[in-house]
């Protein structure tokens, strides 16, 4: 049968009843073992890495976003609005227009990397540029929503968790079991949140016979949860995860403690290493905040928390085509030479 999508594959999980869903046949994104990463790593386990940039606009954000959307056109909204660094404003606008709908987003001024900001103007979203960070550009969508009937769709929205939940049941459905460890990426902390409450809920109902280990990762610069305190000025090159206050900041912590796990920091050096590791290694580009995930797999080698033989799931949340002007800077760009054959094998080094 063909795959219609995260509300209809799994309807009677979430909470929609029968209301018609919007979608783009979001979800059913690879679970892609990475052996010569592992290897590259000296890692003797088994990981995979879901590969979320295969989603409709490039992200995690499509499986929450289309029960948010389901749910806010059942309900007769018209409009739309959230703050962004990117991806949830990509996919937004594109769930919005595939539901009729006007789409508001609002994004920290030149913070916004230029693939993500493409996407949500070629939607027809009107987009807004404030002067801050995300949580200032929160703050204005908060204010817009308290004074005009429009429809919250960041991840405070119930409805986005809901559907981030799905990746830890095709997870689990891929491998017949749940991982020992789950590695990810943390920004506004809703992913962490989601996926526990996905295996939990497996596990709850005996479909698993056990849970995994969450293991969130912040960029060092934009690390609240693990310092304990908001961040005024957040800074990393992961710009989906730089975030100085996150929404389900609680929720995040309430996962790491049930699941026996941690939340803690790796640097943008650390990120971008992993960032060009994993795609020279495996053929699998994915944005620099997703690489988080990765740099956190080799940390928790190095510190020898992950046991030989573990099964170890990392969520790449964004595709690299999202960022690529990143991906050309820490490459340093192509090689230009004349249209001659002895200078390319001069240069080529053959």
């Amino acid at each position: 049968m063909s795959w219609a999508g995260v509300v209809d594959q799994y309807r009677a999980r979430l909470p929609v009843g029968d209301t018609q869903a919007v979608t783009l046949h979001e979800g059913n994104t690879p679970l892609i073992e990475v052996p010569q990463l592992a290897r590259e790593i000296g890692l003797d386990a088994r990981v995979f890495v879901k590969y979320e940039g295969l989603n409709p606009t490039g992200s995690f954000k499509d499986r929450g976003m289309t029960v948010a959307i389901t749910m806010a056109a059942a309900a007769g909204s018209r409009a739309v609005i959230c703050a962004s660094t990117g991806n949830t404003s990509a996919a937004a606008a594109a769930y919005a227009a595939r539901a009729g709908m006007k789409a508001f987003v609002i994004v920290p001024e030149g913070k916004i990397a230029l693939g993500k900001l493409s996407q949500a103007l070629m939607h027809g979203a009107q987009v807004l540029e404030v002067k801050g960070g995300f949580d200032e550009a929160f703050e204005v969508v908060s204010g817009v929503a308290e004074a005009r009937p429009v429809t919250v769709v960041n991840s405070i929205n119930p409805y986005r968790l809901q559907g981030q939940k799905t990746a830890a049941f095709e997870i689990c459905d891929t491998l017949g079991r749940a991982p020992d460890f789950h590695i990810l990426p943390v920004g506004n902390a809703g992913n962490i949140t989601a996926y526990w409450m996905g295996y939990s809920e497996y596990h709850d109902e005996g479909i698993t016979s056990s849970r995994p280990r969450m293991m969130g990762f912040q960029a060092a610069g934009a690390a609240p949860i693990v310092e304990g305190r908001r961040v005024e000025k957040p800074e990393t090159v992961a710009s989906a995860i730089r975030i100085g206050n996150p929404v389900s900041w609680k929720q995040a912590e309430a996962a790491r403690d049930e699941s026996g796990g941690a939340i803690n920091a790796v640097t943008d050096e650390k990120i971008l290493d992993a960032y060009k590791l994993l795609a020279a290694t495996e053929g699998v580009f994915a944005e620099p905040a997703s690489a988080a995930s990765i740099a956190g797999l080799i940390a928790l080698h190095e510190e020898k928390v992950i046991s030989a033989g573990a099964t170890v799931v990392c969520t790449l949340t964004g595709h690299g085509l999202k960022d690529p002007t990143t991906a050309i800077d820490v490459n340093g760009g192509s090689t230009k030479i004349p249209a001659d054959v002895a200078t390319a094998i001069k240069v080529m080094g053959l």
